[in-house]
Order: C-alpha cells, then structure tokens, then sequence
C-alpha cells in the first residue's frame, strides 16, 4: 500500500475530494517497476518570457511551477522525468548569436528531450487573448499523431474534473504551426492550462496552491493515459500499489 498512501497523502494536501477518491479508486503504476519516459517542458523561459499575465507576471515562471511539480509526482510514481528546463533559462547552444538564432537553437534542443525513445510528451504553456473574457484549459495535439490525441483527452478530463468543471473548450488538432507537436515522434501535447488575460484565472495561476493542483491533474492525465495505452499493465500497477 505504499504507494498508494503517498499519492492519497498528495491529493490531500491538494484540499480534493475529488482527487482523494481518484487515486485511491483507480488504478496506480508500479513504483520502482514501471520506468516509462515521461518529458516535461516548461515553455519559454530566459529572455523570451511568453505572455504576460493582467497582472504583470511572465508566463515562463506559472509554466515552471507547474512543469516541475508534476514531474516531482511523477517521481514520486515511479516514472523517469525529464525536464527540458529546471530554471528561467532558454536551453539554446553556447554558440547561438542573436534571440532569432537563440529560440531556433532552443526549440531544436527540446526537440531531442521530446523525441526521447519510447516516451510521453508535455509541453506547458498559458494562453491569453486580447478579450479578457475567455478562461479555461486547452489541449493542442498534432493532427496525425493519435496518440497525442488520446493523451490530450485524458488530460483534459483530469484537469476540467478536478479544477474547472464548467470547462467545455474543445481539444485541438494542429498541423504544422506548433514546432514541438509537429516533429516529435511520440505521444505528445501542448497543455495550455488557461488564460492569463482572464483575471479570475490569472489570480488563480498565479498562485501555489494552485500551481500543484494543477500538476496534480497533469500527473493523473499522463498516468491515466500510460495505463490505459499498455505503457504501464494494469497487473504491474496493482502489483507496484499492494507493495
């Protein structure tokens, strides 16, 4: 069971019920037996800070947060967690010259961490838009790649069940606009986690607590999928949660 008391003893610490019942009703992957490739990136970070929340905060920071929270439950749950950044850095090479030469190198080395072998993909972004008006969390995947697809509903389901329940924002296809979902050759998702032009939402994101609710639902969307796509068996799961 002890597996299964960390993850009931994080959604705890979460305040929800909700989640509570989540963890210790479904089903848990085997800590120290399943090692399936998790890659995480914190989008932007450095000098390119993305949006710019109602309140004056840089997105790169909320996608941080996030970012490494999830992959610390992750850990947690036996998975191997990469980070594409672990600080407000852009990971271009040393030798880019110039921020258009710098974001180019930067976008091609997350690229190599995404196409990992045999692993699942999430890229952590906030949206906004000149209407202030608009809120709630939004999965991007890449037309072609079915698997992104699947990954991007079972995040949206965790999310909106855990945290916006009044959400119906459409997961979205995407061709070639996304440089990140368009060449990575596994599972992968843009999880834009909602809209830092909305101030209600703004406040929200912009907040711990809810930063790690927020992982939290991450956390339990990869793993659902992992389950459910046989990267991690239902009887390793149950074998890893009885331990």
């Amino acid at each position: 069971m002890k597996i299964q008391l960390i993850i009931t003893a994080a959604a705890l610490a979460l305040s929800s019920c909700s989640a509570v019942k989540a963890v210790t009703a479904g089903t848990l992957p085997a800590a120290g037996t399943a090692k399936q490739s998790v890659v995480l990136d914190a989008g932007h970070g450095g000098a390119d800070g993305g949006g710019v929340s109602v309140n004056g905060v840089p997105e790169k920071g909320i996608n941080l947060n996030i970012a490494m929270g999830t992959g610390d439950l992750l850990r947690l749950m036996g998975y191997d967690v990469t980070l594409t950044r672990t600080e407000d850095i852009s990971i271009h090479d040393k030798d880019a010259e110039g921020l258009k030469e710098q974001k180019l190198s930067d976008m091609k080395n997350r690229l190599t961490l995404f196409n990992k072998a045999d692993s699942v993909c999430v890229s952590v972004h906030q949206n906004r838009f000149t209407d202030p008006k608009y809120k709630g969390a939004q999965m991007f995947y890449h037309r072609e790649n079915e698997e992104g697809r699947q990954l991007a509903e079972k995040l949206k389901t965790r999310i909106t069940g855990y945290l916006q329940p009044d959400n119906e924002r459409e997961t979205k296809p995407v061709d070639d606009e996304l440089y990140l979902l368009c060449n990575c050759k596994n599972p992968a998702v843009m999880a834009e986690c909602g809209f830092i032009s909305n101030p209600e939402e703004a406040a929200l994101l912009e907040n711990e607590p809810y930063q790690r609710q927020m992982s939290f639902a991450i956390m339990t969307g990869i793993n659902d999928f992992c389950v459910e796509s046989g990267r991690i068996s239902k009887k390793n799961a149950e074998n890893g949660s009885s331990s």
